[in-house]
């Protein structure tokens, strides 16, 4: 079971790194991965568990987080209409976005991140993302609110970005032009 210890925090090289794609079909070292980051977020969100741990709750997590230089990560979250989104999924992409955006009014924050640090994150309002699942079926998700910006925040962490590489430095909560809020 993975625990905050397993997570590596702002400043580690991984996090800096692009990963690498994973041979599909995965092997079972990258399906126990894998699984383990989905694991990591339920049990970070269930109370008891995340208690007797010492666990942040988080919403979603990748692999380069737990030093693991490879493209897979982790989401469970309930949407805005209490829809349960809960995938775990090697290689995932955007295959295409709105040219609208969307902002968290509260901020993002990252697990790898032990400090808040205050502005808008600009996103794109709707995405729609490919990967493969634990399965190794092929999965297509067209996404929008928090679940397209929990999805945007893990794919940059697999391209060696953070979410505060995309605040305005000069004035980070600078309104967003063309954008939702998204309240959470």
């Amino acid at each position: 079971m993975l625990t905050m210890e397993d997570i590596v925090r702002d400043g580690h090289p991984t996090l800096r790194q692009i990963a690498k794609e994973v041979p599909l079909p995965a092997s079972s070292e990258d399906r126990d991965i894998l699984n383990s980051l989905l694991e990591f977020v339920k049990n970070s969100q269930d109370p008891k568990i995340a208690e007797e741990y010492g666990l942040r709750p988080g919403i979603g997590l990748a692999a380069p987080q737990i030093n693991v230089s490879k493209r897979m990560i982790a989401v469970h979250l309930q949407d805005e209409k209490d829809n349960l989104i809960s995938y775990a999924l090697f290689n995932p992409k955007i295959v295409s976005h709105s040219v609208e955006r969307a902002y968290l009014t509260s901020g993002e924050g990252c697990l790898s991140v032990d400090e808040a640090i205050p502005g808008y994150v600009p996103r794109h309002a709707r995405v729609t993302i490919k990967g493969v699942d634990l399965e190794g079926k092929e999965v297509k998700l067209r996404l929008k609110g928090i679940a397209a910006i929990c999805f945007q925040h893990e794919i940059d962490h697999l391209n060696g970005i953070m979410f505060y590489d995309h605040i305005n430095k000069d004035d980070p909560f600078k309104p967003v032009e063309n954008a939702i809020p998204v309240e959470r």
